[in-house]
């Protein structure tokens, strides 16, 4: 990589010289290359992946800017996003974090964040979950949204990675029954997150949340909830404090299967094993609920 490029679209984006002195290697997830950049007053947070992923970046970079917009909770600023040579890259603002955050205020940040709605489902541009596509198509209905744009997209992916006819005809089966999910809630259109698991939370210097890498658009405020459950929970306190200002419908604890199954069945298609036998089990619960 020459930073001298990213050294100079930094400067231009900020309106403050930059170059680059102190360049680390940093845990990027199993996706991209990450690094932090200093130059002894600024640090940023810097991506990198292959030149033709760069769409994966500036979707990003407005996913960062539209979270940001309501002023709910903290996201990290970013900065540019470009090509390099053979590689895309997307700069970051280099926020501190502790690791730590606190749970309730989490939730009540979330909350407050779930609160900016629009009148359909979806977003303005397609973007990423993980590497995989995920299409945002404005849709005026929600079953119909999550049927054709979550479900029935990696159902398809998963058959032709292998997961097997009968998992497939299955999850097909579900797909044509999911309004016996919704008799009785109607969810509203609301901001999110997108890919809301511990490893995307963090909390700053002071323990103060921040979200990050996110997937965004406007859906059901429960999916980014049933994330956060996903790979292990934020606790009572989180869903005490979200539920104070946003209250959670009791047909939730059912849903929370439905919308993990997109992510389990999302991880089948990135990194296959025993992603498949799982997404097969929660298929097999929830056509046994309805």
């Amino acid at each position: 990589m020459n930073w001298d490029d990213i050294n100079l679209q930094i400067s231009q984006a900020t309106g403050r010289p930059f170059k680059a002195q102190d360049i680390s290697a940093q845990g990027g997830g199993c996706i991209n290359q990450a690094y932090q950049i200093k130059d002894g007053t600024q640090a940023y947070f810097v991506k990198l992946n292959e030149a033709g992923l760069i769409d994966m970046f500036e979707a990003e970079y407005e996913g960062l800017e539209e979270l940001r917009r309501p002023g709910a909770i903290t996201v990290p600023r970013p900065i540019c996003t470009g090509i390099q040579g053979r590689q895309s890259y997307i700069v970051l603002e280099a926020l501190e974090l502790s690791g730590g955050c606190d749970a309730a205020l989490l939730g009540e940040q979330l909350a407050r964040l779930h609160l900016t709605h629009t009148d359909r489902f979806g977003w303005h541009r397609h973007n990423t979950i993980g590497s995989t596509l995920q299409h945002n198509d404005w849709t005026p209905d929600w079953i119909d949204f999550f049927r054709q744009q979550r479900l029935e997209f990696q159902l398809r992916l998963a058959r032709d990675q292998g997961i097997g006819s009968s998992v497939y005809d299955q999850g097909m089966k579900l797909s044509a029954v999911l309004d016996d999910f919704f008799t009785d809630y109607r969810p509203t259109a609301s901001l999110l997150h997108g890919d809301l698991w511990s490893g995307n939370v963090s909390g700053d210097a002071s323990g103060n949340p921040v979200i990050f890498d996110p997937a965004v658009y406007f859906g059901d405020p429960e999916t980014d909830l049933a994330m956060t459950e996903l790979f292990g929970g934020f606790g009572s306190r989180f869903f005490d404090a979200y539920h104070g200002i946003r209250p959670i419908d009791s047909g939730y604890e059912t849903r929370r299967t439905l919308y993990n199954l997109y992510h389990i069945l999302n991880h089948f298609n990135l990194f296959g094993g025993g992603y498949g036998q799982q997404a097969a089990g929660m298929i097999n619960r929830l056509l046994a609920a309805r």
